[in-house]
Formats: structure tokens, sequence, C-alpha cells
């Protein structure tokens, strides 16, 4: 919509070329890491990444949004340090072309260098913002394949996360970013998956809350649409970036796998026309099951289905368990979904389980 406004405005920072725009998709595909060798929906056998032990250096890049001030850089940091692990910075953590944190080339050059470095263990997002899918062409997939390694992190990062798992086979882990303090759900979701590697382990369950009478949990609340069981290997995150990827080599097969979705700020009807998007392009046939996190913010305005009414329609008729309720999403108390990762969903119960070690 507002391609031409965009290529005025790179033309003011110094052409094209400023922004990384501009590669042929062909090349990205030609240099697409593992070839499909027929695991389940279609996408590459798993690549699991070495599991974090404290002491191991964590690579901090920014593949999207810029942090507002250097200062965040820093508290960043301070995060992953406070986690037991050492930093080492991305060349071009710094840098900031408008409201993107640097050139596309820069962004995944930083990736790469990660991916590359032997002296990094692992890739944490300092945040999400916007980006990520600009830069996808410009990932080296073999150099990944060659170096599996744990990235982390949520919202716009569902495009990397995604992207690496259907080119490489990669589990990538929507869980939190740099940018922003743990409480104690999010630190022992985060460690069962990537620091002790558990299995089988449930994942994403509401916290524990205390109850008496007249007083009962009210936000953290679970929801069946449909029950039943269902097993496969996670796809999804942020329901915005995965509709933005519908049509591209990126975008993981969802077929025999399990959706888990969550989002931000938009509207009903916004979210029904993103199902709508992914329902029309097939991608909801098929699939084991459905996890929908939080969709927080979602502001419903004038005369609006409701948010549960648009689920219903959506997935209701799919015949496979759908659960509402799990803690994925933006929020403080964020478990670690690793995609790519075999689980299985109790509708009934709403349970979601790994039902294998998302870490080597």
């Amino acid at each position: 919509m507002h391609r031409r406004k965009l290529l005025k405005d790179a033309a003011t920072l110094g052409g094209i070329g400023a922004l990384g725009l501009g590669a042929p998709l062909a090349n990205a595909v030609a240099a697409d890491g593992r070839p499909n060798d027929g695991a389940p929906g279609g996408n590459p056998d798993p690549l699991k990444p070495p599991r974090l032990v404290p002491g191991m250096t964590l690579g901090l890049i920014a593949p999207a949004s810029p942090p507002d001030e250097k200062v965040d850089i820093g508290f960043a940091g301070d995060v992953i340090r406070s986690l037991g692990f050492e930093v080492k910075e991305g060349r071009n953590l710094y840098a900031k072309t408008q409201y993107l944190a640097g050139t596309d080339q820069q962004r995944a050059d930083d990736v790469n260098a990660m991916f590359a470095d032997p002296e990094v263990d692992g890739i944490f997002c300092i945040t999400g913002g916007y980006g990520t899918t600009r830069m996808l062409p410009f990932i080296d997939y073999d150099t990944v394949t060659a170096h599996p390694k744990a990235v982390i992190g949520y919202s716009d990062i569902t495009g990397i996360l995604n992207a690496l798992y259907a080119r490489t086979g990669l589990i990538g882990f929507h869980g939190p970013v740099a940018m922003r303090n743990f409480g104690d759900y999010a630190l022992e979701e985060f460690q069962k998956v990537l620091v002790r590697g558990e299995a089988p382990v449930p994942i994403g369950a509401p916290p524990p809350f205390e109850t008496g009478p007249g007083q009962v949990e009210r936000g953290n609340r679970l929801y069946t649409i449909t029950g039943g069981r269902g097993r496969g290997r996670l796809v999804g995150g942020n329901l915005t970036l995965m509709t933005s990827m519908t049509g591209s080599p990126y975008l993981p097969d969802f077929r025999g796998n399990i959706l888990f979705l969550e989002d931000i700020d938009e509207a009903p009807y916004r979210v029904d026309r993103m199902l709508t998007e992914l329902w029309l392009a097939g991608h909801l046939d098929q699939l084991a099951g459905v996890v929908l996190g939080r969709f927080t913010e979602a502001d419903a305005r004038g005369n609006s289905f409701t948010l549960e009414q648009i689920f219903e329609d959506r997935f209701g008729d799919l015949g496979i368990p759908v659960v509402r309720g799990l803690m994925i999403g933006h929020m403080k108390d964020i478990t670690t979904v690793p995609v790519g990762a075999l689980a299985e969903l109790d509708g009934d119960t709403g349970v979601l389980t790994l039902l294998e070690p998302a870490v080597a």
C-alpha cells in the first residue's frame, strides 16, 4: 500500500541499496539450507540446537526495530548476564535506519555472523517491532544448518523462527526478548525448555492462583473450543507475521502440525481478516490442533464480533482440538514455545505437552 512512499524515502536515504532492498527471491530459495526430506507436513527434519548452559556466550542482535536508546542495549545485556550467560553484541546492534535497526543487509549480517561465530552458543533478540521478514532473503541458511543455535524472541521475531524452521529444520524459541525483565513464571518456562531440556513436560499452562469465597481467577483462564487430542510439531507465533509470510518459501507447512497464535493491538475485524487469509490459502486444512494464546489490547469498537465468535467460526468445525488462553503472547508471564518441536494438545484439559526435548 505504501510502497511508493517507501521507495521515495529510500532514495532520500541514499538509494534503494541503503535499505537492502532488491535481493532476488530466487537466489534466497536456491540457498535454502537442508532439502525437504519427508518430515511431517513437508518440512525438513527438525534440527535441534544445543541446550543453554550457564557460562555460555549468547549473541545479542536487533533483527527488527531498534531500541529507543543505547541504555536499553546495556539493560538487555545485563538481563542476559543475570541469567548466567556472557554476552556478545552484534556488530550492527546500534545501527538505525528509520524504524528499522539498520538496513536489511546489516540486520541479516548480524544473524549470519552469530551463527558462524564459534564463540557464540545461542542468539537472543533484543526486541520485536517490525522488520524481520524484510531480511529473510539475506540469511545464509547453509551456515545456519552447519552451526545450529537457539534463537529466542517473540512478536516480530516470529518471522525468523518460522523461516529458519521452514528452510533448515532448526528449532527456534518463541519466548522472552532480552529487553525486558523475566518474571518467575517466564524464567521457569524458559529454563525447563532451553536450559534443562525437559520432556515430556507441559508448557504454557496459566500460573496457579489463590481462590476463596467470591474470589476466582478471571484473567488467566483456559477455554476449550473443541476437545480431543492432537499430536504434531509446533508452528506459529504472532498472527500478523504468519499471515505476512503466506505464499512465501519462509512459511512452514502447517499440515499435520499444531498451530499456535498470538497478537497484540489488533481489532477483532483484523484478526478475522488474517485468519480468513490463512483459511483461504488452505493453511487451516489438515492441522493436528490449534493453540490460541493471548490477543491482548484487542479493542472492539462499534458493531463487532467478539474474538470468541471469530475463533469459534474459524476453528470450531475443523474437527481438531482447539484451546484458547495459554500463556503465549505480549505479557510478563510468557511461556517459551519451541517452533518445530513435537507436542501433543489435549483439548479436553487444555494441556499442551512437549513430547521431546527441544534442545540437544
